[in-house]
């Protein structure tokens, strides 16, 4: 329904809609019930409630029109994001009655004709052709008053969306001065600590400081969980025709869900062979290609659900590729275990060294920027200057551009230290401030451009923020996981 907001994205810079998109053919308006028993209300929005079964039709709907799997419709992801977009909906529709916009005749007739599905029912001769307008509008659930309801309410929202896209900055200075301390260039030297420099200076763990190392971070030496799985695969044939291939996915996604003890049953059904991997973690089945089935976080995600990892029930069906579908079951689950110390000694005497170097390292960092410090002109054992800035930060990242910007300039030289853990400490001496002699009028304006997208970002968060305590907004009951069959109630 937000077309208006998708057009001024760029100056925006956020998403009203999360990854879906509308949830109504022709940007219709649903039609909501109030009298819905309230086990079933999970918003209120100015007393009026989004009901669960709102949210699941949605779903349903706007599954089938993007061409998932009917599955998706049962997501919780997927219904949560459906739920978000009903309640800025509802929100946006508060703040439209309660501002009581309008829309002018000319304006509505204007937007109508952006509409390719409008402009479609152009004859060659020019006119208009109602009959297919009203069979489109019929096909869709919605008669001429509905849909022309809803357009004039979409160009509402656009007045509302353009309102806040026109904010800028109330002072021109301040995005002047912001862009100033982008472009301020510093001369910075350093000096480093690093611990590898440390590694042969007094650093010799006896075997007690290591087995009390080990003892002491077991978990640094523990080998994580992971499961043996068997899963089977549904690809399309390039020689078979759509329509049968998408019986075989609706036949493949509802026995491997309604059959959830077993692959077995679709395996048979579909003439699949049950394939097998072991040593599969969260992070995915070690070794495989990319394209491998369970290199797909989505089916990793659901082989450690609790469904499939504490009830070892089948996976749901999962989309891994264009005409591929996964269901996968846990056969066998490894605890996570701390490996011996014989096996990890290398890692822990190499990590307890390491430590002590860093420490070394540190202290050493520590006594000489005491040193520079009472004498802050002293740059011996720096390197070379370079002339840096936030636009130009060369090899300083982080909390290392942001300490040394934060030097007061009336008090130059200075030093700064800034920790660099596990690998030591970094001395930074800055010694000069100067405008730069070029500046890069692209970058600059590019700059100002985000600048003013940051400022209509923050009205338009206090605006949403405004209205959905005018509206009083109030969460009745969490929406929870789909039972079966409830997508296509």
């Amino acid at each position: 329904m937000f077309d208006s907001v998708r057009k001024h994205r760029k100056i925006l810079q956020f998403a009203l809609m999360l990854f879906i998109v509308p949830s109504f053919a022709l940007f219709g308006i649903s039609s909501y019930s109030e009298f819905m028993d309230k086990e079933t209300d999970l918003v209120k929005v100015n007393g009026r409630p989004i009901t669960l079964q709102e949210v699941d039709m949605a779903a349903k709907r706007q599954a089938e029109r993007v061409g998932g799997n009917p599955q998706i419709a049962q997501s919780l992801p997927f219904r949560q994001a459906i739920l978000n977009e009903l309640l800025q909906q509802r929100i946006l529709g508060f703040a439209v009655n309660d501002l009581r916009l309008q829309v002018g005749k000319q304006e509505l007739v204007n937007s109508l004709q952006m509409i390719p599905q409008i402009r479609a029912l152009y004859r060659e001769d020019g006119k208009f052709d109602d009959a297919r307008f009203k069979q489109l509008l019929a096909s869709n659930g919605m008669n001429e008053e509905q849909f022309y309801a809803s357009q004039s309410f979409d160009l509402k929202i656009q007045q509302l969306v353009n309102s806040v896209a026109r904010t800028e900055l109330t002072n021109p200075k301040l995005s002047q001065n912001i862009l100033s301390l982008y472009e301020t260039e510093r001369q910075v030297q350093t000096l480093q600590f690093n611990a590898k420099d440390y590694l042969s200076k007094k650093v010799n763990p006896s075997p007690e400081e290591l087995q009390a190392f080990y003892e002491a971070n077991a978990k640094l030496f523990e080998r994580p969980e992971y499961i043996d799985v068997e899963y089977i695969v549904l690809r399309a044939d390039p020689k078979e025709d759509s329509k049968v291939f998408s019986e075989k996915a609706d036949q493949f996604a509802n026995i491997t869900y309604d059959q959830a003890d077993s692959l077995k049953p679709a395996a048979d059904k579909l003439k699949l062979s049950i394939q097998t991997q072991k040593d599969v973690t969260r992070s995915g089945a070690p070794g495989v290609s990319r394209d491998h089935p369970l290199a797909n976080p989505k089916v990793v995600q659901s082989l450690y659900g609790d469904k499939a990892l504490k009830n070892r029930r089948n996976t749901e069906t999962v989309q891994t590729a264009p005409g591929v579908f996964v269901s996968a079951r846990v056969v066998t689950l490894h605890p996570a275990q701390t490996l011996p110390f014989k096996d990890v000694a290398a890692e822990v005497r190499r990590q307890v060294t390491q430590r002590a170097a860093e420490k070394l390292a540190i202290a050493a960092a520590s006594k000489k920027l005491a040193a520079l410090e009472k004498d802050p002109k002293n740059s011996a054992g720096f390197g070379g200057p370079n002339w840096i800035s936030r636009n130009k930060p060369g090899s300083l990242v982080g909390l290392s551009m942001d300490q040394v910007m934060s030097v007061s300039a009336s008090k130059l030289p200075a030093v700064v230290s800034v920790a660099n853990p596990g690998v030591g400490t970094t001395i930074y001496r800055i010694d000069q401030v100067r405008q730069p002699p070029v500046v890069d009028a692209k970058v600059r304006n590019a700059q100002a451009q985000q600048i003013q997208a940051l400022a209509a970002q923050s009205e338009f968060a206090g605006f949403m923020a405004y209205w959905r305590n005018s509206a009083g907004v109030k969460v009745i009951n969490p929406l929870k996981q789909a039972s079966a069959g409830s997508a296509g109630s």
